[in-house]
């Protein structure tokens, strides 16, 4: 089934994901609710990735792949995507991360039933070979803009914003934490994101991807307080103890 008027739009940026990145394409394809497109941005990976989307592409209309010339980081490549969406809603998968089917169907009836203007789910921890092995994290069913700064509760490939709500919004160009910065400045005005309680994506993780560094990881969530933010240094340390204790109990599954 094709449509012609997505209602969602999917970012994807890759980058040397040829080990990964047709699991992320399949887990899209196999989508219960059909109209979206995808938004591939390839950040000048040098394996072979690019060879693998450009044979992919062309198999699915809904499909939109684009390069880049030079490496420019995840900020940039996921902000070419948003520039370009055609979707209401704007949704975000990494290349080494999978849906399950019914994930969007799932977020399209949370955000028609509650109006926000950020929809999440929980998700389930896989190795780097994709194996289940039950690591499910939990999350709460509504998460504020001051909630938010003490525990980034909010992953990525599980995570979609309305455009008629909030207009188009860029990632801050951070090297890590951009995701952060972003859900940050949609909640920044007052509004409150909402989620589904089920599993509806499957997170890899995997040694040496840029999520992968705790320490590098932690230091960009004291950049955003103090940079992105502008709180104050007795804000950023109040935030960031709560943030370093939900991150370690979260480790832990």
């Amino acid at each position: 089934m094709r449509s012609h008027s997505p209602i969602f739009s999917i970012v994807m940026p890759t980058y040397n994901s040829q080990e990964f990145v047709i699991a992320a394409i399949d887990s899209v394809v196999r989508q219960e609710f059909t109209a979206w497109e995808l938004l591939i941005v390839d950040d000048a990976s040098h394996d072979e990735t690019p060879d693998l989307l450009r044979e992919l592409g062309p198999r699915d209309s809904r499909i939109r792949v684009f390069f880049r010339k030079k490496n420019g980081g995840p900020a940039k490549t996921r902000n070419v995507a948003i520039s370009l969406a055609a979707g209401r809603y704007i949704a975000f998968l990494d290349s080494d991360d999978m849906w399950r089917e019914d994930k969007l169907a799932w977020q399209l009836e949370l955000f028609q039933k509650t109006g926000t203007p950020v929809a999440f789910s929980a998700y389930e921890k896989v190795d780097q070979f994709g194996q289940r092995v039950g690591r499910i994290v939990t999350v709460p069913d509504t998460v504020s803009y001051r909630q938010l700064l003490g525990a980034t509760v909010i992953a990525t490939c599980t995570a979609a914003y309305d455009t008629a709500k909030v207009g188009k919004v860029l990632m801050p160009d951070i090297p890590k934490r951009q995701d952060f910065g972003l859900w940050l400045r949609i909640l920044r005005a007052g509004a409150v994101a909402k989620a589904v309680n089920e599993p509806l994506a499957l997170l890899r993780k995997r040694p040496g991807s840029v999520s992968s560094n705790k320490l590098s990881a932690a230091y960009y969530v004291w950049r955003v307080y103090r940079e992105l933010e502008g709180l104050s240094f007795a804000e950023s340390a109040f935030h960031f103890t709560k943030y370093a204790y939900h991150a370690s109990m979260k480790a832990k599954i």
